[in-house]
């Protein structure tokens, strides 16, 4: 069953308008006290991802940090010989306490996990790029690491993720280096698209360079449920969860949120949602601060007087 798609920046893949993102099928008590290697967890895992294949999702995101290897086995397992059409994008740690050669082990064992020859898209896994962090991967030749990982055929592109705007992101994203890039973004995590500057943030400007944008946090994690419910308890979770994700669906300049699912019923919610046009808001007008009236910007002679 398809799903809109759109093209992922400058690798030219068409994905879903949806994307799995693979954190909530791995790491342990992550959004619900559950032990993600019981054999029914693992089952129904497996037929989470299988229903995401029926659904027409076509991203599927991990990393070997996500269960130490256990969601990029299960999506490796699930999807098997249906990798037509099918991208699959994981991450790498990297420490200064590391070699190459780690993270050149670290990718044959994902690799080996999600049974193929080459990783689609394998991302440098950041949280907030420090200045400090950006030099040392620019100057101490992590990147040009990564590059040759590509160019020997390891992975087809690459990329960097971030849970935050920073300076240091800022100069990574800068080089024009990397494919793709992946950071947090939702009804509550704006600052990467900040619409109330036309907009302006890490997203835009990965967008002006060419490179595919993928965002997570797309549901918040379960934030913004528990504090709504703090002033509204008779909230109903599942609506604030479809009320998020329409926010990031509706973001123009995000190729693909992803969104963490946990069973094939999540999945069919999500992807008909995907389906819906009439899901979609108008960010522009949701942030036009003047009830839809021109603004205006003030004459050079009073800007003088600033």
């Amino acid at each position: 069953m398809s799903l809109p798609k759109r093209i992922l920046g400058r690798t030219g893949i068409e994905v879903s308008a949806i994307g799995f993102g693979g954190a909530a099928i791995g790491i342990d008590n992550y959004l619900t006290n559950e032990q993600r290697r019981s054999g029914t967890l693992m089952q129904r895992s497996h037929d989470t991802v299988l229903a995401a294949l029926d659904e027409g999702i076509t991203y599927f995101d991990t990393a070997p940090g996500y269960g130490t290897g256990l969601s990029e086995t299960i999506i490796g397992n699930a999807i098997g010989g249906r990798r037509e059409g099918i991208t699959i994008a994981t991450k790498v740690g990297v420490r200064p306490d590391q070699t190459p050669s780690d993270w050149t082990r670290s990718l044959e064992r994902s690799r080996e996990r999600l049974q193929v020859d080459t990783l689609d898209l394998v991302q440098f896994h950041g949280n907030s790029w420090t200045d400090d962090g950006a030099d040392w991967i620019l100057k101490g030749g992590v990147l040009n690491w990564l590059e040759q990982a590509r160019n020997s055929g390891l992975c087809r592109f690459i990329g960097i993720t971030a849970e935050v705007p920073s300076s240091g992101l800022d100069r990574l994203l800068a080089t024009n280096r990397f494919d793709v890039l992946q950071i947090a973004y939702s009804v509550i995590y704006q600052g990467a698209c900040d619409y109330q500057r036309a907009p302006f943030g890490p997203i835009p400007q990965a967008k002006a360079l060419g490179m595919g944008v993928t965002s997570m946090r797309t549901a918040t994690s379960g934030v913004l449920q528990k504090l709504l419910k703090c002033e509204f308890p008779e909230l109903d979770d599942d609506r604030i969860t479809r009320l998020a994700i329409r926010f990031s669906l509706s973001t123009a300049e995000v190729d693909c949120p992803l969104v963490g699912m946990r069973t094939p019923e999540e999945v069919r919610t999500n992807a008909a949602l995907a389906r819906d046009p009439g899901a979609l808001i108008d960010l522009h007008k949701i942030h036009d601060f003047f009830d839809g009236r021109p603004r205006v910007p003030p004459p050079p002679e009073a800007l003088a007087q600033l």
